[in-house]
């Protein structure tokens, strides 16, 4: 059997991974992160602040890069992983958000780590910025 992870040599390319998001994931992860912010739950309070919709937590959202991450580079250990939040993940009270991780693998930089350049977008707008992602392979 051959391993479908790319091999993690400077300029490869990642291929892209998309994750559904559901009310459900919502909800769940509002209950492991301790983090009840109607804004994630609720329709009406969202709007009432001004967002779109019912938005997906930022950080459930980092933690998709980190599975796609840990998806791509197997048993590299996970060194940093950071980024901005650019734009919400808004998510129909039917159906899924569409959250893509894509990307390529950077240069290995001075302290041996192997930086990755990531774009991650939810149904074509790009949602996280500046992503920092370094692994130890």
């Amino acid at each position: 059997m051959t391993d479908p992870r790319p091999a993690l040599t400077p300029g490869a390319e990642l291929a892209p991974l998309t994750f559904e998001v559901t009310r459900a994931d919502l909800v769940a992860y509002a209950v492991a992160s301790g983090d009840p912010n109607p804004i994630h739950q609720d329709e009406e309070v969202a709007r009432a602040v001004g967002l779109p919709g019912v938005i997906a937590h930022g950080m459930y959202t980092l933690a998709l890069v980190g599975r796609a991450v840990a998806e791509w580079t197997g048993e590299a250990e996970v060194v940093e992983l950071g980024a901005k939040f650019v734009a919400p993940v808004v998510v129909p009270a039917e159906g899924a958000a569409r959250v893509t991780v894509a990307g390529t693998v950077g240069e290995r930089r001075p302290d041996g780590l192997l930086s990755l350049a990531l774009e991650i977008t939810s149904d074509g707008t790009k949602v996280l910025g500046a992503p920092k992602v370094a692994v130890r392979a």
